[in-house]
């Protein structure tokens, strides 16, 4: 009986079964219409061969011959009557064939199939779960966020209001629960109070729900959510939200920082408390033509110097290694570190940068405010009038017309910033752009992450999404360390000492051959030392920050597996 009624539930929650359901019931209406019609033949058919019998007999015999039973206890002489008979038998079988087959299939055994499947979409997660982060949609912030989740060994569900869909991430292997984002019920049923974190990134209106219900019950849990909207920034705040990820200033911030000027001085691109990361072009300055050893940066500024820039990839230095004309330059040091270098090596030109923005949305709005802020001059290219804001800025037109790019100054600039949120777009005028112009630095957002390799063989020198941005900021808030996102694939992460390397001297561990990660300051006796010297000495559960891609920080866990 309880197996009756789950099929039942589950058959009358579908939208699709209640369509079917109303469709068997027209076909019963069509099948009663056709048996009456035919008795009512009969009759008169056995009328003219002089046979009499009751409207009861008439039915009897329709549905006998119709459902291939022929008893053969009344039958017709005439050939008439014997046709009448092979039509009555003929649409029995083909009505038959598609009446109960359809009536099975759809109120017996779908229903059967879809309540086993809604067995293995849990409502409810275990009492012993712990310190999960609860996520409300798997797409792809989230997507990216699980992959460093498990790296770093954190449970997670993802919380979905519709059994497809729960069966749909339950088919990837990926942990789900169904419920409904407004029902705290739900949250409790998710163990909310044992939970470490919910990250919410779906629309605005349901991020909004989301934190409302979990503030019901929970006033402690950290909530992050998304918002794409000044509207929504407020609501969210009201609900109680604990961290805003407003993503389109993150974007415009983040794009604008990496705009380097018609000079060789060091550009800051991120800082970590007192550590700051810089960005410096090698063009221009006495360094080109020099190995890393013969260039005494080190010496002379005190700043280390990282790596180098390559379409996006961190490549690292070695003291042989030579500087050229196009090589950008990635810096670690003080604020007054940073400075000696640019007294040493810096220099201003004297034509001011400037860059072109395509596309005037809001992350290309964004990206034009902080440009403002850094007193960088520049144009905007939008497609659409309805969405110009800065009229005295803007060209209305597409990004690949040649003579709206010549009145936007692209022939001159020394940036150009592709911020539309179509990435085929981008990957076709980042050809386009790279094609017109060798050395322009092109910069560009990316929404998916698996097109950021795309971008970056299409001629972009930086790529920046959405993705890795959010799942960074959100994974510092849940680890409670320091993570510093420099571009697409490459970071600045925080770890423990691992044991094995208890002892050791910073050149010795020999870190950065094995991993690819370069250690650029440490946590000693409650200081933090930037740039270490090579004998300094390393102590088990003390902080390293190092610097990497993705890969290389993987490689960094994967041997020495060390306390995060």
């Amino acid at each position: 009986m309880k197996a009756l009624t789950t099929v039942l539930t589950t058959f009358l929650e579908n939208r699709t079964s209640r369509q079917n359901l109303m469709a068997l019931f027209r076909l019963l209406f069509v099948f009663l219409i056709i048996v009456t019609v035919f008795s009512v033949i009969f009759h008169e058919l056995m009328e003219r061969e002089g046979q009499h019998h009751s409207w009861v007999t008439g039915f009897y015999w329709t549905l006998t011959v119709m459902s291939t039973l022929g008893f053969g206890d009344i039958t017709f002489s005439s050939d008439l009557g014997r046709l009448f008979s092979i039509v009555v038998l003929v649409t029995g079988v083909v009505f038959l064939l598609v009446l109960l087959p359809f009536t099975f299939i759809e109120f017996f055994y779908a229903p059967w199939m879809r309540a086993q499947q809604a067995t293995h979409a849990p409502r409810e997660l275990p009492a012993t779960m712990k310190r999960h982060v609860i996520l409300t949609l798997h797409g792809p912030i989230t997507k990216l966020l699980v992959k460093m989740l498990k790296k770093h060994h954190h449970p997670y569900v993802v919380l979905v209001p519709t059994l497809t869909e729960a069966l749909d991430l339950h088919e990837n292997n990926v942990p789900v629960v169904l419920g409904e984002y407004s029902d705290p019920e739900t949250y409790q049923k998710l163990r909310i109070e044992q939970a470490a974190m919910v990250v919410t990134t779906r629309s605005d209106i349901i991020n909004t729900n989301v934190t409302f219900s979990v503030r019901e019950i929970s006033e402690n849990i950290p909530i992050i959510a998304s918002a794409r909207s000044s509207a929504a920034v407020d609501a969210l705040e009201l609900s109680g939200v604990t961290h805003i990820l407003n993503l389109e200033e993150m974007m415009g911030q983040a794009l604008s920082r990496r705009v380097v000027g018609g000079d060789s001085k060091a550009h800051v691109i991120g800082v970590m408390d007192k550590l700051v990361i810089a960005e410096a072009a090698a063009a221009g300055t006495e360094l080109v033509g020099k190995t890393i050893a013969e260039s005494k940066i080190k010496p002379i500024t005190g700043v280390t110097l990282v790596g180098f820039w390559n379409h996006g990839k961190l490549l690292p230095v070695a003291p042989d290694t030579q500087i050229c004309d196009s090589s950008i330059f990635i810096l670690g040091g003080t604020h007054d570190q940073i400075e000696k270098y640019n007294t040493a090596f810096g220099h201003q030109s004297n034509k001011k940068s400037s860059v072109v923005i395509v596309g005037g949305g809001r992350v290309g709005r964004a990206t034009a405010l902080a440009l403002d802020e850094q007193e960088v001059e520049w144009k905007m290219i939008e497609r659409l009038a309805k969405r110009v804001k800065f009229h005295d800025r803007t060209l209305v037109g597409d990004g690949s017309e040649f003579d709206l790019l010549v009145k936007a100054g692209l022939h001159e600039a020394s940036t150009v910033i592709i911020t539309t949120h179509d990435d085929d777009t981008n990957i076709f005028l980042t050809i386009f752009y790279r094609r017109l112009r060798k050395s322009l630095q092109i910069i560009s957002r990316c929404t998916q992450e698996e097109n950021v390799a795309r971008l970056h063989r299409a001629g972009a020198n930086v790529v920046l999404s959405y993705s890795t941005m959010s799942a960074n900021t959100i994974l510092n808030y849940l680890r409670g360390s320091e993570t510093l996102l420099l571009a697409e694939g490459v970071s600045i992460f925080t770890a423990k000492t691992p044991k094995v390397l208890e002892g050791t001297t910073l050149a010795k561990s020999q870190v950065r051959s094995k991993t690819g990660c370069s250690i650029i300051a440490t946590d000693q006796d409650g200081k933090r030392r930037i740039n270490p010297d090579p004998d300094t000495v390393l102590h088990e559960g003390k902080s390293l920050i190092m610097i990497g891609s993705l890969a290389a920080e993987e490689k960094f866990f994967e041997i020495y597996e060390p306390e995060i």
